[in-house]
């Protein structure tokens, strides 16, 4: 057999474990996972582990594009049959003889290696990096015949697997003939039926017994083998018949022996392609994990980012993939609601869930998030439940993803950095062993993430300066940002404290962002918008609510106060907005036109491609001798030269019984 060459080994990044907790990033795992054909693929999905080499994520991700590409035009990979019997193998090869269950199995996952083997084959040429991936699958499928051809679905040893093991079959065959013969004999004995409890014979393990009245025990010799529960009856196997019974525990155990003969023959078998059978194993194991995530990329949309090792970061109308899938199996679970019979019994808790209206329509709204392109910091602000959170997750989750070599659920061009560690503290994480309030389990966690973060770090910081006074937390949210700048880490922030909304006036490599609250539903659009802050609403929202008018005529005074200061932020922000819907728009030109160009380049570089490889195909048949055998593609036949004139570019063939003028284009060498 053939030597196999090993699969490279990707050394995973070592993230922190607190940080893929909080941003949910099993449940990612566990989401892919689904979409795996087989146990070997799942195992894979739910170990997946972000990289840190750009080369193999981008790799991986071009793989998978690959996979997309190729479940567009119908070319699923075949893993019917797939099991895990990579254990199996390597107890075959020192020796060991597997059950016929266990063959079983493993002639299915040989017969699978042979169908990936034919796969490859008819792969598109488009496909290079799934072919190439394939490349070293052996076709051993004839191992995993061989086996069926000796053990049946049902784990049964076969009379064609050996003649010995036919013969012995023949003789017990044989003597049941000649066992039921004696048995019938005796039950059409008139004499013999009046000590019988009932006119038939059955059977106690491998022995015919007649059932004997207990009284009358002594009238039928033979073997008694057990009695019924009443007492009343006992099973005896007759005299006549008891010595064939000895023949046939002879012969069980002979047939016993030649059965293990035919397991370890075939167990042996395994044992010979055991190395080939694992490496393909691992190979189509890896196949599914990237068939999974093309899946996965197909169900949801996605499209691949450009993987970059600047810092940039760019994601394009993003969306929270744990969000769109509970949604998504909401709207499922309504149609099924809907559908059920309408004298299915009521659901007790339908009434406290959102109306089915709601949750058909509910969609996650997308997010455009920048960071590493002009600025280093976001700072987001505004109200509670308003997205600011989601943003982070959102963030954290996909820059993982992607690391991973995952499709992302973002619009195309967006970018991802190489993230050597992804640091998030997000939400309330009281502890009540250690007796640490909010405030202080927030600040032992950031004091950790410094002692971690580096400036290929993504920190993700939620409600910063929150749980304390306002303007010690502000003036700590500073130095925090502070810190940050300094470690040249890209960073999140959200928080409440207005005076942190003024730090990026003050700091370059910082920017501002908000998210949307919409004044007239009195709802939050979960919108994000970089380069503005969130302003105050709280007057607009209290005439909405009524307030007495007394009352907002006393807050307006107290508000002029500040006028100035607000009014010049207000100015500033509006400047801010401008120069950001600027910023997106060139970058979102260039991004179109650094496609166009590697799109132009692909062509180009195709049409060379082509030409050279025209050329040598002219000069090959340039340098044709006469007699050579030659394919004709007007015939679809092949021909014999006769003479090639180089000049008009035509060879003179004779195909079948006549001679052809032939153009260079319809000649190929054979």
């Amino acid at each position: 057999m053939n030597a196999v060459a090993e699969l490279p080994v990707v050394e995973p990044a070592t993230m922190d474990a607190h940080t893929l907790d909080l941003l949910g990033f099993d449940k990612v795992r566990a989401l892919l996972a689904t979409y795996a054909a087989s146990s070997l693929g799942r195992d894979l999905a739910l170990q997946i582990e972000p990289g840190l080499d750009a080369r193999v994520i981008r790799d991986e991700m071009a793989l998978t594009t690959e996979m997309v590409t190729a479940l567009g035009l119908g070319q699923a990979p075949p893993f019917s049959g797939l099991h895990d019997v990579r254990l199996l193998a390597r107890r075959a090869a020192i020796g060991t003889m597997l059950t016929a269950e266990q063959l079983i199995e493993v002639a299915e996952s040989l017969n699978c290696t042979g169908a990936m083997y034919r796969y490859r084959m008819r792969l598109s040429e488009q496909l290079t990096r799934v072919i190439e991936m394939l490349s070293g699958i052996e076709d051993l499928g004839t191992v995993g015949k061989s086996i069926g051809g000796c053990i049946d679905g049902r784990g049964h040893v076969l009379d064609m697997a050996s003649r010995d093991l036919a013969a012995v079959r023949q003789k017990l065959y044989d003597l049941d003939e000649k066992v039921k013969a004696e048995v019938r004999r005796l039950l059409r004995d008139p004499e013999l039926r009046k000590v019988l409890s009932y006119p038939n014979a059955t059977v106690h393990g491998d022995h015919y017994v007649l059932p004997v009245a207990a009284n009358h025990r002594q009238k039928v010799q033979g073997v008694v083998h057990r009695m019924s529960g009443t007492g009343e009856t006992v099973f005896i196997e007759p005299a006549s018949i008891a010595h064939l019974g000895i023949e046939r525990v002879g012969l069980k155990a002979d047939e016993d022996r030649e059965v293990k003969r035919v397991l370890r023959r075939l167990s042996g078998e395994v044992g010979r392609v055991a190395k080939p059978l694992c490496y393909a194993l691992d190979v189509i194991a890896k196949l599914d994990l990237v068939t999974a995530k093309a899946r996965y990329s197909r169900d949801f949309d996605m499209y691949p980012p450009d993987v970059n090792t600047e810092g940039r970061l760019w994601l394009r109308n993003a969306r929270h993939p744990l969000l769109e899938a509970m949604f998504r199996n909401s709207e499922l679970g309504t149609r099924n609601a809907e559908s059920k019979p309408e004298d299915a019994p009521p659901d007790p808790g339908s009434e406290l869930r959102t109306p089915h209206s709601a949750l058909r329509t509910r969609k996650v709204v997308p997010i455009d998030v920048r960071l590493g392109i002009g600025f280093n910091l976001l700072i987001i602000t505004g109200p509670n439940t308003g997205g600011k959170t989601v943003t982070l997750k959102t963030t954290g989750l996909l820059c993982l993803m992607a690391q991973c070599g995952m499709h992302l659920p973002a619009g195309e061009g967006s970018l991802v950095p190489v993230f050597k560690h992804v640091l998030a503290d997000i939400g309330d994480e009281q502890s009540l062993e250690q007796s640490l309030s909010t405030f202080s389990s927030h600040v032992s966690r950031i004091a950790s993430i410094f002692g971690t973060a580096t400036s290929d770090s993504l920190v993700l910081l939620d409600e910063l300066g929150a749980g304390t006074d306002p303007t010690e937390g502000a003036a700590l949210g500073r130095a925090i940002l502070d810190q940050l700048d300094a470690v040249g880490c890209r960073a999140i922030v959200t928080t409440h404290l207005g005076d942190l909304k003024t730090y990026a006036f003050n700091n370059e490599r910082a920017e501002n962002g908000a998210v949307e609250f919409d004044i007239e539903t009195m709802r939050p659009t979960y919108r994000l918008h970089i380069g503005q802050f969130g302003m105050s609403n709280a007057l607009k929202i209290a005439r909405r609510l009524k307030l007495p008018k007394e009352l907002l005529k006393r807050a307006h005074k107290y508000l002029k106060r500040r006028k100035g200061k607000t009014g010049d932020l207000a100015r500033l922000q509006e400047l801010r907005e401008e120069a950001e819907k600027a910023k997106v728009a060139a970058m979102a030109a260039q991004h179109e036109a650094d496609k166009q160009r590697e799109d132009y380049e692909r062509r180009a570089g195709a049409l060379e491609r082509e030409a050279a490889e025209k050329a040598a195909l002219n000069e090959t048949r340039s340098a044709l001798k006469t007699g050579e055998v030659v394919r004709v593609s007007r015939f679809n036949s092949t021909g014999k030269v006769v003479r090639v004139d180089s000049k008009k570019q035509t060879v003179k063939v004779s195909v079948g019984l006549g001679e052809w003028e032939i153009p260079f284009e319809e000649i190929f060498p054979v």
